[in-house]
Formats: C-alpha cells, structure tokens, sequence
C-alpha cells in the first residue's frame, strides 16, 4: 500500500513523503491517526502543495526550535529522590517527570522529544537530549539530590 506522509513519522519518513507501507500498518495506523492519507491520482497531485507548505513549517519549527534551545541549555532541573544504599534511587527519574517540571517552569515540551535511554537512578548531574526538531536538539541539565532524613 502506499501513502502519502501528511506528519514525519520515526523510521519510515518525513511530511509529504510517498512511501510504501503495510497494508494493515496503513489501514490500522497511519490513516486512523491521520499521519497520512492514500496515495491515489487525486492525492498525488495535493504533493506539490504539501511539500512547499512543509518545507515553510519545518523552516518556523525549526527557528522556533534554535531559540527555545538556549532557553533549555541555560535551565538547570532539580529532583530530589528517596535513596538507599550505594546512594540508589527508589524508583527514578524518567521522562514525564522531566516533562512535568519543565511545564511547571513555563516550557511545553511533550515527553516523547526527552531522549532517555533508561530512567535516571541514581544520584548525581545528567546531561538529556531534548530533541526538538530533526536538526535541532537541545541539552538539559538535570540535577538529582538525596532527599534529607
């Protein structure tokens, strides 16, 4: 089957691209989440238009992007957690929570762009990419303390 990208999907492309997927990832994903519509005659001729239009959001998202960095790369998050021995986290620091506190300091940032390998376990300074457009990423200091007795 093949589709016409109407948003950049990871590991298969970017907007306005054609590809050529599984029928039942098209049917069952993509068109119900309207990340792309069907790539027939009347569709492909909408291309054209899509790609210029993309090319001039990708270009504001990405300015949009390049200033929200500095923001980040100056913003320093602090967590305390519970520890135990070997100074370990009960639980840990993952993604939402960063997210959380990065909207409680005024930045909207969905959880999805914070690339954690695995959550933050143990005590000390962390430095996470933010990825906040396909060219621009950030990094964000993340400070985790003991939490007193």
């Amino acid at each position: 089957m093949e589709v016409i990208l109407k948003e950049d999907v990871n590991n298969l492309g970017h907007r306005g691209d054609v590809v050529k997927v599984a029928a039942g990832y098209g049917r069952n994903y993509l068109l119900p989440q309207n990340l792309a519509m069907e790539a027939n005659a009347a569709n492909k001729a909408v291309i054209e238009q899509m790609k210029n239009s993309a090319v001039r959001k990708s270009a504001k998202e990405k300015t949009e992007a390049e200033s929200l960095v500095a923001q980040l790369d100056a913003a320093s998050l602090n967590f305390t957690r519970k520890t135990g021995e070997n100074d370990h986290l009960f639980g840990s620091v993952t993604s939402s929570d960063i997210a959380q506190q990065l909207e409680e300091k005024g930045f909207t940032i969905d959880r999805r762009k914070i690339h954690l390998d695995e959550p933050l376990k143990s005590l000390g300074e962390f430095l996470v990419p933010v990825r906040l457009h396909r060219e621009v990423t950030a990094h964000l200091k993340v400070v985790i303390a003991a939490e007193e007795a």
